[in-house]
């Protein structure tokens, strides 16, 4: 299909409807409190790293989130466990001048993160419902490659098709290949197509945790025994303890690494 793709620091009259277009997410990964504190900011604070592609109508096909960040900060230098939220919030962080990660104090050059930043990481890449399996994400994924050089990507992935096997640790899943030796998951297959090396594993890449009655409201599941709960678009299980009230899904995501220009 052919579309426009464009940063929305020149389209700035498309943030409305990027921001309406649905993404299809589960209901429950929009209660991570990065996510939910975090992800409505990204448009407004990194327009030059939101990408948003339009059909031949002008009408929002696509979009795709990254965020710059400084790697190289003390206390970094490695792609963290804590993989989409952590990213997240070191980008947030080094745009406000903050301390660099949770526990660092703020250092006297912390304002100059932002302007120091040496890694751009992918956030999401979201395709228009009726417009999946035509080839976007994988022309948004370039075009988020593109938008990051020279300074390289990153990316904390999702693998599309890990919600089927929510049993299967993600050390195992991600380094699954076929007979062609690419990955047997459809989204990290893109990437390394696109040139991207699978890294590492993020165990502990998003973290939502609630009481049971809210994971009961975004489920429709009845959470009424102790331990674990397989949830529908879940890439692990769902760790339930009644007793308490509570129950925690911490999710693993691939850390995919793009080579930089």
């Amino acid at each position: 299909m052919d579309v426009v793709i464009t940063t929305l620091a020149e389209r700035p009259e498309l943030a409305g409807p990027l921001r309406r277009m649905p993404a299809g997410w589960p209901e429950f990964v929009q209660h991570d409190p990065v996510n939910r504190d975090l992800f409505a900011l990204l448009a407004t604070t990194f327009p030059e790293f939101t990408l948003v592609a339009t059909d031949p109508g002008g009408q929002v096909a696509a979009r795709a989130h990254s965020v710059p960040f400084a790697l190289a900060a003390p206390g970094r230098a490695t792609l963290p466990d804590g993989g989409w939220a952590q990213v997240m919030t070191w980008a947030f962080a080094d745009e406000l001048g903050a301390a660099p990660a949770r526990g660092e104090a703020a250092g006297p050059d912390a304002a100059g993160l932002a302007a120091a930043a040496d890694t751009v990481s992918a956030i999401e890449v979201a395709v228009r419902p009726d417009l999946r399996g035509a080839g976007l994400s994988g022309a948004m994924l370039r075009a988020m490659r593109e938008n990051a050089a020279p300074r390289g990507l990153v990316a904390p992935v999702r693998p599309t098709g890990k919600h089927l096997e929510p049993a299967t640790p993600m050390a195992e899943y991600a380094f699954r290949t076929r007979g062609d030796g690419l990955p047997a998951d459809p989204w990290l297959r893109t990437h390394v197509r696109a040139g991207g090396v699978i890294e590492s594993i993020a165990p502990a890449s998003m973290t939502v945790a609630g009481s049971l009655a809210r994971w009961r409201s975004w489920t429709g599941l009845p959470f009424d025994a102790d331990g674990w709960v397989e949830v529908p678009g879940a890439l692990v299980p769902v760790r339930c303890a009644v007793a308490h009230d509570h129950a925690v899904y911490v999710e693993p995501n691939v850390w995919i690494r793009h080579p930089a220009g």
